[in-house]
């Protein structure tokens, strides 16, 4: 009677065991892992032509690829583990617009994407003609502004304070905050104005929604005057991550403790201003505070050329080298207006809060490029 006892207790105990077993035992699959997909680019830009270029994808799971516009595909459109090699295909653009396009990269519910950008066809900008607009040889007007008023469809206002990476003093508002106006278009002309506002000075930093690659840049101007100010026209990538990387135009710059000295200058990683290589020039104009003065840049594939009232007096080069860090100027630029007060170099020797309100004046900003 024992023995058959002994047995009817082992059998239970041991079916539950394996029962346990089954459900709590290492045989029980773990969470899968995040999907990884890496891609050997973060971005593509493209001419206006049609082309392509290769990209390697690494993942370990099977994939696929989606594009979300029909100008942009991609050959295969999914892979397996390891590394595969997809080509990257773009019809020409003959929008007369620069455009985008986003592939996603997918594995389950994991998702990575790479952006793309192709510039537009110079030849399908619409020109534009106006007799009393005198054109560079060679160039088409295709965009300006004359301030007949302040068109936030074509400008938007960066804000705040923090002294934007130079110890400036001043706070930007988006044109107007409360009772301060710092933006007027009056008589023809955009007056950017600082002023006091109890113990801060406000100010504007405003810039184009458009951006260009290449082509003429100019702004009739007259110059604040008195210790302190810093006005500037000048440009900057559209696609920005770094700076100095990724470049910096400086078409006009003007410290009111050196009356009448404005000066160009360009900004990339080898050449620039805070390990004291940038690239620049300096001309005097006697009548920069009292009248207006043409102030431009002709921006080409091999160099980059400052003037005054149509007399050049600045020239960087491109060494042809196809080194990023001495000439990343290859992609779209936007234009900046602002008017700085104090900072490292506009309050180099104090700022004077008895010249203000200071106002800088812009008469129009006109962009040409190649017919």
């Amino acid at each position: 009677m024992r023995k058959f006892f002994l047995i009817y207790i082992v059998l239970p105990l041991a079916a539950y065991a394996l029962i346990t077993c089954g459900c709590n035992g290492s045989s029980t699959p773990e969470p899968d892992k995040e999907p990884r997909i890496d891609l050997s680019v973060e971005h593509l830009e493209f001419e206006f032509a049609s082309t392509s270029t290769s990209v390697q994808i690494t993942s370990d799971r099977e994939w696929g690829v989606s594009s979300n516009e029909p100008w942009c595909t991609t050959s295969p459109t999914g892979g397996l583990t390891g590394k595969t090699l997809i080509s990257v295909q773009v019809t020409e653009n003959r929008t007369g617009n620069d455009r985008s396009c986003t592939l996603t990269f997918y594995s389950g519910n994991y998702q990575k994407e790479l952006s793309l950008f192709q510039r537009l066809n110079p030849a399908d900008t619409a020109a534009i003609y106006d007799p009393t607009v005198e054109v560079p040889a060679g160039y088409k007007l295709v965009w300006r502004d004359e301030f007949d008023a302040l068109d936030t469809s074509e400008w938007w206002f960066e804000t705040g304070a923090g002294g934007w990476g130079n110890n400036e003093l001043q706070r930007y508002i988006p044109g107007h905050e409360g009772k301060d106006t710092c933006a007027i278009v009056s008589d023809g002309t955009l007056k950017i104005i600082a002023k006091q506002s109890g113990n801060q000075v406000l100010s504007i930093r405003m810039n184009t929604r458009r951006s260009w690659t290449y082509g003429y840049f100019e702004a009739r101007l007259k110059l604040p005057s008195g210790k302190g100010t810093w006005p500037a026209f000048w440009m900057m990538p559209k696609q920005f991550t770094a700076w100095p990387d990724d470049g910096e135009i400086d078409i006009m710059e003007h410290v009111g403790y050196r009356p009448n000295w404005v000066s160009s200058s360009i900004h990339c990683k080898s050449y620039n201003h805070v390990i004291g290589t940038q690239r620049t020039a300096e001309k005097y104009v006697a009548t920069a505070q009292e009248k207006f003065h043409v102030y431009a840049v002709e921006w080409t594939e091999n160099a980059i050329y400052g003037s005054i009232d149509g007399i050049r007096y600045f020239t960087f080069t491109n060494d042809g080298k196809g080194n990023y860090n001495t000439w990343p100027f290859t992609k779209p630029f936007y234009l900046k207006l602002n008017l700085a007060w104090g900072g490292n170099w506009g309050g180099a020797q104090g700022v004077d809060p008895s010249v203000l309100p200071a106002i800088y004046e812009i008469d129009y900003v006109r962009v040409f490029q190649k017919k």
